[in-house]
């Protein structure tokens, strides 16, 4: 099978048909990354990759990066016997950006699909790039000169809005970052830098951070900038984590929905 490239939407997601074996080979490699960052989102539909094919795809790319305790693979349920951390997932639902608590966010992820939800479970996008594209000149202008501060504990009170202290904690003792709202790429290309992690915007109260981040959020997941993906068993999704935001839509914990994520190493802090 050659390979074969169509837009999904104008300004988000390009859908890649190959063998695997043309995959494995690394000779798109760098065409894939190059249509990674200007589409966002990549869709390899139903290419059915096992775990080492994935893990040997990803090593494609670039650097793979290992999960916290050392595994290639990482479980993406909110099935607790499969995953320890399931809780954790639930922040998920909600817009974000991975790695914003990292001094070098990962590059990218590459989820594939094993076990689906039977209602929801879809995997939203949003092209953060484009987002700031549109922006008009004064709001760009304004917007670089802001730096917001970013937390995983934010994140805890989407989905658990009174959290036990020792839970709270627990989160607090990540820490918290101050990052630029908007990220000056070595491409010379700028994306914005918003999400459920970011909760204060440095020089301004609460009221007013919390009314231009969510404006922000409204304006980056607007149709134009956005792609939901209806997963099929068997799929492939790769997207920018340096210019997209993304988000699951909610699932039955009980219902077994399983992806396996591999990552790529970061390869810029955010500037």
């Amino acid at each position: 099978m050659a390979f074969k490239t169509k837009d999904i939407k104008p300004r988000i997601a390009t859908e890649i048909k190959s063998s695997k074996k043309e995959l494995l080979s690394g000779k798109h490699a760098e065409s894939i990354r190059e249509l990674m960052e200007q589409r966002g989102v990549l869709v390899f539909p139903q290419i059915n990759f096992s775990d080492d094919e994935q893990v040997a795809f990803t090593e494609t790319l670039g650097k793979l990066a290992p999960e916290m305790a050392g595994e290639l693979i990482y479980k993406v349920t909110l099935d607790s016997s499969a995953n320890a951390r399931s809780d954790y997932l639930k922040g998920s639902w909600y817009w974000h950006i991975d790695g914003t608590m990292n001094e070098v966010p990962i590059l990218a992820s590459i989820l594939s699909s094993k076990v689906l939800s039977p209602t929801g479970g879809q995997t939203d996008f949003c092209n953060t790039y484009a987002a700031y594209d549109d922006l008009p000149d004064a709001e760009k202008q304004e917007y670089e000169k802001l730096r917001v501060m970013h937390s995983a504990w934010n994140t805890l009170f989407y989905y658990d809005p009174e959290p036990a202290l020792s839970k709270l904690q627990e989160m607090m003792s990540i820490g918290d970052n101050e990052l630029p709202l908007v990220w000056n790429h070595s491409s010379g290309r700028k994306s914005l830098v918003i999400g459920a992690t970011a909760y204060q915007v440095v020089g301004k109260n609460y009221k007013e951070s919390s009314a231009l981040l969510v404006k922000l959020r409204e304006w980056a997941t607007q149709p134009q900038f956005s792609y939901r993906h209806e997963w099929k068993v068997g799929d492939m999704v790769i997207w920018d984590n340096t210019g997209t935001m993304h988000r699951a839509t909610p699932y039955d914990p009980a219902c077994g929905r399983m992806l396996h994520r591999t990552k790529l190493e970061g390869e810029e802090a955010i500037a």
